[in-house]
């Protein structure tokens, strides 16, 4: 009976847990230690799950039975390891030592059992609270301002991208909360919105592979015919750039130091650029970037502010510019942009004395 009433109160719950499992097991996209970290979440998930309703149902007997202060500190613990392998899921560079304040909750937890020192019951079994009765809650607080403060500091994020992941951290802290002040309803609101977060963050790891280049994480090519259609009437300049000397580099110390001068590059002009200049790499040293709006001292300045970055790498690249009064459609703006870029391009050949490879002289003719 007590098997039949979990899976009535849990299927949406076991739905989720059960389908993003068979999802994960044939993934080729993620880490394999990412994959690890959802199944861990997924797993103790489950077990929370279980845990609550068991507690729940020594909660409704008219004494208390020992097992109901373990099942609580049991509960208490695994929301916030859950909630800390969540911040895991989404920055696996993190060190482990973002474990210890999870550790030392579990730890207080399991000490209130014979203490009551964060919480205990009375003898008719109802639930108190104890001197550190909010410790929990509060340890669960500092991470989610670490996550807020993590997701702010993102590299490489679009303002869609954002939306996406502040959705996350808000309903997030709304299961945390609410439970505060609807106690009966804690388990199944914190389960089914963690579950979901995952499931959604999980779709959003995939659309990012679907949008961004694999090396530098600029957007992609694929990307950039989208947003051409997207924003077709409010791009407002373009600005083509194209790496110097990217073949010497490859030739001399190999394609792994050609990939870090590329990232390097990729760095400078995703730094350089506002919320809506919007930076692709649509080629193997070809970049592109997409101004949303504003004039030409807005693309000029971005120019500016990325020949200033470029200045401290050691690289050099070139760079074309085209507005869009000039070209009556995206396309020739492309060209346009393209052409003063190989102009560019020539002029740093010249002045240098390297040879141009032969597919840029190609293009270049051709743009004449």
């Amino acid at each position: 009976m007590l098997v039949i009433g979990y899976i009535s109160e849990y299927w949406g719950l076991l739905v989720i847990l059960i389908g993003t499992a068979l999802v994960l097991h044939s993934d080729v996209h993620l880490e394999r230690r990412m994959v690890r970290r959802i199944f861990a979440s997924n797993i103790m998930l489950f077990a929370y799950s279980i845990t609550t309703f068991t507690e729940s149902y020594f909660g409704d007997l008219d004494t208390l039975h020992l097992a109901r202060p373990i099942l609580s500190a049991i509960n208490y613990s695994l929301v916030t390891f859950i909630l800390v392998n969540s911040i895991l899921i989404m920055y696996p560079m993190q060190k482990r030592q973002l474990f210890i304040p999870a550790y030392i909750n579990a730890l207080l937890c399991f000490v209130s059992i014979p203490t009551g020192v964060v919480f205990y019951y009375t003898d008719d079994n109802h639930f108190q609270r104890g001197m550190l009765g909010y410790l929990p809650y509060f340890i669960n607080a500092l991470y989610l301002v670490y996550l807020f403060y993590r997701l702010f500091h993102s590299d490489r994020m679009q303002r869609e991208d954002m939306r996406v992941l502040i959705f996350v951290v808000i309903t997030s802290i709304l299961c945390l909360v609410l439970p505060l002040f609807y106690y009966n309803a804690s388990s199944l609101w914190f389960t089914m919105t963690i579950a979901g977060d995952i499931l959604l963050y999980y779709v959003f790891l995939l659309q990012q592979f679907t949008k961004r280049d694999s090396l530098t994480k600029l957007l992609d090519r694929q990307s950039y015919y989208s947003d051409l259609e997207r924003y077709s009437a409010r791009i407002s300049s373009l600005i083509a750039i194209d790496m110097n000397g990217l073949k010497e580099i490859n030739d001399s110390a190999g394609h792994i130091a050609g990939d870090a001068a590329l990232v390097a590059l990729a760095d400078c002009f995703w730094k350089a650029a506002h919320d809506d200049q919007r930076v692709y790499r649509i080629g193997g040293d070809e970049f592109v970037i997409l101004c949303i709006g504003g004039d030409r001292k807005d693309a000029e300045d971005l120019i500016t502010r990325i020949r200033e970055n470029v200045g401290k790498t050691g690289y050099t690249c070139a760079i074309g510019m085209a507005m869009r009064p000039e070209a009556e459609s995206l396309e020739l703006l492309y060209q346009l942009a393209d052409r003063r870029l190989y102009e560019e391009k020539s002029r740093f050949y010249e002045a240098t004395g390297k040879t141009r490879r032969k597919r840029e002289h190609a293009a270049a003719q051709t743009a004449k």
